[in-house]
C-alpha cells in the first residue's frame, strides 16, 4: 500500500467535506437566498460517508517457509505476521424517485486490494485503489429501474471482498477459486414485486477494468423471496475470457439464506463452472454450508463447511478434491469494533499444502485473530 496515496485520499475526502461545509453559506449569500445552501445540505444529507480498517494475525501450523498461503486462501495469506488487510473510505448517494441520480466511490488501500487487482490488464495506476466507482440512475419505470455504469464487485457468491460483511474471517474455497472479484461495465436491476427481483449485466469480463478481447461477458440474476425468512438467488455468468478464442466460460452460482429463528441463520452456496483449455473441457464445482448463531448483540458463533472439486486443476493448479471446516467466534462492540477468532482446517486428496521448507501435506490448520473497525454516517 502506498502511504502517500492513502494520505492523499484522506486529505481529498476531508477537503471535499470541509469545502462543502463552508461553500454552502457562501453560495447562498451570493445567490441572495437559501436555495443553493439547501441544495448543498440536501446532497450531503443523502450521501453516506463510510469506511473501515481491517487487520489480522494468522498462524499456520504447517509453518510454510514462504510465510504465504496458497490459492485456497485469498486475503489472510500471511503466516505468523501482524498484517493489514484492507482500509476503505467510501462515498455513496443512492438514487431515489425524488433524486434519480446517484454514485458510489470506494477508495481501497492495502494488500487485499493488490490481490484483487493482481490480474487486471490495466496496470498499476489509479484503478488499483478504486474498489468500486460507478454512476447510477433510477429510471421512472414501474417500481424503479436502476442502471449503474462503472466498476463494481461481482454479483456471484455468498461472500464478498469486505470482511466486515462476511460471516467468517477467511474466505471460502468457492470465493477464492470459483468466481470473479469484480467487473467493469453496465448493469440494470429491477424489482418485479416484493418477492422477485431481476438483474442483467454486460461487462468486459472477469477482473479487468479495460477490455482484453472484443467480445463481452453477460450476467443474469434472479432473486426470489417467497417468505420473509427465505431468500434464494440464482446467478449466471458467461462469455469468452481468453483472447483469440471463441470458447465461453460458464458459471452457475446458487445462494440461499434462511432465518430459522431470530438467533439462528443458515446459508448455502453452490457453484458449477466450465471452460476450455487447449481445446479440452475443464470443470469445477463446489458447495458450502454456513450457520450463524447470534447469541446476543455482541457475540456470534459461525461454523462453515465446504467441498470443492477442481476436476482438472483449472482453478487451483492441481486436479484435486478439497474440503475445509471453519469455526469463527465474533465479538462486536456497539461503537463499531469487531473481533473474530477463527480456527480453520483445510484438507485435500493430494499433498497440496506447503509444510516447512520443501514438503507438502494433504492438510493445513490455521488460527486467525481479526480486528475490524467500521463507521458510517447513516
Amino acid at each position: 500500500m502506498s502511504t502517500n496515496c492513502f494520505r492523499t485520499a484522506i486529505r481529498f475526502l476531508a477537503a471535499v467535506l470541509f469545502s462543502a461545509s463552508i461553500a454552502a453559506p457562501a453560495l447562498a449569500q451570493q445567490s441572495g437566498g437559501q436555495g443553493t445552501s439547501d441544495r448543498f445540505l440536501d446532497f450531503f444529507r443523502r450521501t453516506e460517508l463510510s469506511g473501515f480498517v481491517d487487520g489480522y494475525y494468522g498462524y499456520n501450523f504447517n509453518t510454510p517457509v514462504t510465510r504465504k498461503a496458497g490459492p485456497e486462501r485469498t486475503f489472510d495469506v500471511n503466516h505468523n505476521s501482524f498484517s493489514l488487510n484492507l482500509a476503505e473510505l467510501s462515498l455513496e448517494k443512492k438514487p431515489t424517485s425524488d433524486s434519480r441520480g446517484g454514485f458510489r466511490l470506494d477508495l481501497d488501500f492495502g494488500p487485499t486490494q493488490e490481490i484483487v487487482n493482481a490480474t487486471d490488464t490495466s496496470g498499476p495506476h489509479i484503478f488499483r485503489n478504486v474498489g468500486q466507482a460507478y454512476l447510477s440512475y433510477q429510471a421512472d419505470v414501474g417500481k424503479g429501474l436502476q442502471i449503474d455504469f462503472g466498476k463494481f464487485v461481482t454479483a456471484l457468491g455468498f461472500e464478498v471482498i469486505k470482511t466486515r460483511d462476511d460471516w467468517n474471517y477467511s474466505r471460502s474455497l468457492l470465493f477464492s477459486l470459483a468466481i470473479p472479484f469484480y467487473h467493469m461495465g453496465v448493469r440494470a436491476t429491477y424489482a418485479l414485486n416484493d418477492k422477485v427481483a431481476v438483474a442483467g449485466y454486460v461487462v468486459n469480463g472477469w477482473n479487468n477494468t479495460v477490455a482484453t478481447i472484443d467480445k463481452k461477458t453477460v450476467i443474469g440474476q434472479v432473486t426470489v423471496k417467497p417468505i420473509s425468512k427465505l431468500t434464494a438467488t440464482e446467478t449466471y455468468i458467461g462469455g469468452p475470457q481468453i483472447p483469440n478464442t471463441t470458447d465461453w466460460r460458464h458459471v452457475s452460482d446458487t445462494v440461499a439464506t434462511y432465518s430459522l429463528t431470530p438467533k439462528l441463520s443458515l446459508a448455502g452456496n453452490y457453484d458449477y463452472g466450465r471452460d476450455k483449455e487447449s481445446g479440452a473441457t475443464v470443470r469445477w464445482q463446489g458447495v458450502a454450508g454456513y450457520g450463524k448463531f447470534q447469541a446476543n448483540d455482541w457475540f456470534a458463533l459461525v461454523p462453515r463447511w465446504e467441498y470443492y472439486d477442481d476436476e482438472h486443476g483449472f482453478t487451483s493448479g492441481a486436479a484435486q478434491k478439497m474440503k475445509e471446516f471453519t469455526i469463527t467466534s465474533e465479538f462486536k462492540h456497539k461503537d463499531g469494533v469487531i473481533a473474530r477468532l477463527e480456527y480453520r482446517h483445510d484438507y485435500s486428496d493430494i499433498p497440496f499444502f506447503l509444510k516447512n521448507v520443501n514438503r507438502f501435506s494433504d492438510h493445513q490448520d490455521t488460527f486467525t485473530v481479526g480486528l475490524i473497525y467500521a463507521f458510517s454516517t447513516k
